[in-house]
């Protein structure tokens, strides 16, 4: 079941230190251009991510060797499952277009692999 859901992360409460400090991150006008140009990539693309076909899924998604190395290392250490390394692959896919990446790089896709918090939980 767990591999029917593409995102799942531990949200730890912010420390109170951290709540009154100073540190600014970016704004939500930022997040919401990021977004709007991985979304505008997308549709040139013909397709949002989540709706990559299994068929298109190699040429929309091309990895690099380190790229294929760390998929291998995620999907032979969680035992996750064909569904799992599709959902993977379009999560890394997207992590890359908010980059402005063509390519999907390894630290995409590890990026990617770490939002799989419970499949590290529950298939070790």
């Amino acid at each position: 079941m767990l591999d029917r859901i593409d995102l799942h992360i531990e949200v730890p409460a912010v420390p109170h230190k951290e709540l009154r400090g100073d540190q600014t991150g970016a704004t939500s006008a930022e997040i919401r251009a990021r977004v709007e140009r991985a979304r505008l990539i997308q549709e040139q693309r013909g397709c949002a991510n989540a709706k990559i076909t299994s068929g298109r899924l190699r040429q929309i998604c091309p990895l690099d060797d380190a790229g294929e190395r760390t998929l291998e290392m995620a999907i032979r250490k969680l035992g996750l499952s064909a569904r799992a390394h599709d959902r993977l692959l379009k999560v890394a896919r997207t992590i890359a277009d908010l980059g402005g990446s063509q390519a999907i790089q390894a630290k995409h896709m590890a990026e990617a692999v770490g939002y799989r918090s419970l499949d590290r939980v529950y298939w070790k």
